[in-house]
């Protein structure tokens, strides 16, 4: 990775073909298709890679059985086929997980149709999925998840999905598109819109939120990728309206020895029957999602005491036996859904579809859509900017993207044959013995084959193969290669989104913050001021994931 001052120099000297404006899974993945295209990119995000709703999804890679229900058939067979790409591509991060469907006698959805509802979700990927669904009877369901109501039950079926580290998983698109050559600057906030006499755009005027130094930077064409605050970056434009409908979704996380599951469980809230998911999350369990309109900024979206409620209501009706209350969460997450706006009505029934808007000047602007089609979207808003430019005078010949085909980073060395088994072996021993098998595993589960690289760094500096957390399997290593390799630039940067501390630890990392903040301020320079101000933020956003307890 370059260093700031070279890689901001190299934004003001280099002219562009595109700009892509936000760090999000999608804009990740728009610059990671037209990199791989031979186009000139430059990825601008005004915070962390994957900062707003890509680190904060159900981190699910899923075809929508429900949008089977609203029969946007279109939606779900992109998904259900996308999911597979993955499975293949990032075999790391994208993971089968067993659902498990109950049905009572007050469900909305009858077994006769979920049944047949998941014989044409498998039929969509010609069955090609991890296994079949089966069905269970009242006794058999009940045994296989015996924390599970059973008065009224009347049976279930077992099918298969993804899960995913969302944030990673965006990440690792980020990576891939800076090894392919796009120009890649987190921290920096398109303020202006650059227009020559004709009105076209002609680039984008920055602020580093670092330095406070302005900066212009100049392109031939500008995607705007930034979820929820597209509309906002639409009105740089002096674009009036709203394409956007935003609705909140939040999740709650507790231990899992407090909700301890076999599989993932899909459930209908029994007040307004909204699908909610409970999954399991290694030491822990999170419940998801709601689904509500907001009206409030995008940076400061939060869970409330009403979202918490609704879900453990959920949770003391269909587990009645955990007696779930507020003392047993962890942690919370809330993110917005950029959805496109259609007008009244209720927010679980907008649709999940996306879209492209291209204006005349030269802006692009990609709302809606799913995590899991993430890489189908990009393609298409790829496609819009080449015949854009083309209509401009662009003559290169471009090659094939090929994301269809190209494995992510962490799956790119992966030994032909090796088991995961395997892997964390050849991790303990690249660190010189210094790892267990407890952080080994998660080395290799978030990191792929770049676990390797990260243990080597350890017998040269047996401290980075230390615990961030006594209890957890995080180590210091994974510090030094979130800033060196993964533009970590704040330290909650790396609580949230690198080691996700702040979701998974009881304490929500605030234990190993000083430990973490004195290493970053080694690696990155850091002023003492700073780093006391990079504790204190951190503290703060703490507190406001928490604010929904005093309400």
């Amino acid at each position: 990775m370059p260093k700031r001052p070279e890689l901001l120099e190299r934004l003001e000297s280099q002219h562009y073909d595109m700009i892509v404006v936000g760090g999000g899974i999608t804009g990740c993945g728009v610059a990671r298709d037209a990199t791989r295209r031979g186009l000139k990119v430059a990825l601008i995000e005004a915070r962390d890679v994957a900062y707003g709703t890509s680190s904060r999804s159900s981190k699910l890679i899923h075809g929508g059985l429900r949008y089977l229900e609203q029969l946007e058939f279109g939606l779900v067979w992109e998904a259900v086929n996308e999911r597979r790409n993955l499975e293949r591509l990032a075999p790391h991060l994208v993971s089968a997980q067993s659902f498990f469907f109950p049905i009572y006698s007050h469900s909305p959805v009858k077994l006769f149709t979920l049944k047949l509802g998941l014989w044409v979700y498998e039929a969509l990927v010609l069955f090609r999925v991890p296994h079949l669904h089966r069905s269970f009877g009242v006794k058999k369901a009940a045994l296989e998840e015996p924390t599970l109501k059973s008065e009224e039950l009347r049976g279930a079926t077992l099918y298969w999905d993804c899960t995913t580290n969302d944030a990673r998983l965006t990440l690792e698109t980020a990576i891939d598109a800076q090894q392919q050559g796009a120009d890649l600057a987190t921290y920096c906030k398109v303020s202006e819109f650059l227009r020559d006499e004709s009105g076209q755009i002609t680039g984008v005027g920055l602020t580093d939120e670092l330095t406070g130094k302005t900066l212009k930077v100049t392109g031939s064409c500008v995607v705007n990728a930034t979820g929820p605050w597209s509309d906002r970056t639409r009105a740089l434009m002096g674009h009036q309206g709203h394409l956007l409908r935003p609705t909140k979704g939040i999740h709650l996380v507790v231990d899992s020895a407090r909700l301890p599951i076999q599989h993932a469980i899909v459930l209908h809230h029994p007040e307004d029957g909204r699908i909610l998911f409970c999954v399991p999350w290694g030491d822990r369990t999170y419940i998801g999602t709601t689904d509500t309109d907001y009206k409030g900024l995008a940076s400061e979206v939060a869970a409330s005491a009403e979202d918490v409620d609704y879900l453990l209501r959920s949770c003391l009706f269909f587990f009645p036996e955990a007696h779930l209350t507020r003392e047993d969460v962890v942690s919370t997450w809330a993110g917005l859904r950029p959805l496109i706006s259609e007008g009244e009505g209720d927010a679980s029934s907008v649709s999940r579809e996306h879209q492209v808007v291209v204006e005349p000047e030269g802006l692009i602007t990609i709302a809606g859509g799913k995590l899991t089609t993430y890489r189908r979207m990009s393609a298409e808003v790829v496609d819009h900017c080449v015949t854009f430019l083309q209509q401009h005078g662009f003559e290169r010949d471009l090659r094939r993207s090929g994301t269809d085909k190209a494995s992510f980073p962490g799956a790119v060395d992966w030994p032909k044959g090796t088991s995961v088994e395997d892997m964390e072996s050849r991790v303990i021993e690249a660190s010189g013995g210094h790892l267990d098998k407890e952080s080994s595993s998660l080395l290799v589960s978030e990191y792929g084959s770049s676990a390797l690289e990260i243990a080597r760094l350890i017998p040269e500096t047996p401290k980075l193969g230390e615990r961030l957390v006594p209890e957890r399997a995080e180590i210091l290593a994974m510090v030094d290669w979130a800033v060196l390799k993964e533009f970590a630039m704040k330290l909650s940067d790396i609580m949230i989104r690198r080691t996700q501390l702040f979701f998974k630890d009881r304490d929500q990392g605030l234990g190993a913050v000083d430990l973490i903040a004195q290493r970053m301020a080694q690696l990155l320079g850091w002023s003492p001021a700073v780093l006391e101000a990079e504790i204190a933020a951190y503290r703060a956003e703490v507190m406001q994931s928490r604010q929904w307890q005093s309400e």
